[in-house]
């Protein structure tokens, strides 16, 4: 699946909650999510109005690995 180009960090951290993530601290531009179950699982998101493409990518493949899916089923679920 192709990744939308115009995702902002907040909307990206809201579609995480979704798969149980939940913002635990801000720093600055940058919000940290975790994912409560065990072992945790922390990610850093940029809170920039449009992300990256590659940053993009990153997140959604660290989050991809930890939940045992490919890159591509995770990016349908969040965006398809």
């Amino acid at each position: 699946m192709r990744l939308p180009r115009d995702v902002s960090g907040v909307e990206l951290a809201k579609r995480l909650e979704r798969l149980g993530y939940r913002v635990t601290r801000q720093t600055g531009s940058h919000m940290r999510l975790t994912l409560p179950d065990s072992p945790e699982h922390h990610v850093t998101i940029p809170a920039h109005d449009s992300l990256r493409i590659g940053t993009l990518s990153s997140i959604l493949t660290a989050v991809a690995a930890r939940l045992g899916i490919t890159r591509d089923e995770i990016a349908s679920r969040l965006f398809g």
